[in-house]
């Protein structure tokens, strides 16, 4: 059995970006903060390598 290992630093660099994407939507909008969130998490399962 083989393992793979995938490379994620492009999905840490979209993780920080949707961060900052949604620190500002709670700074500016909040009420559009939602909005911000399933690209959040959806990057930081990507980066983490979970799927």
């Amino acid at each position: 059995m083989s393992t793979k290992t995938k490379s994620t630093g492009k999905y840490w660099m979209y993780f920080l970006l949707s961060l900052a994407f949604t620190v500002a939507l709670l700074i500016f909008i909040p009420e559009w903060f939602w909005l911000g969130l399933p690209f959040l998490f959806t990057s930081l399962v990507y980066a983490f390598d979970w799927v």
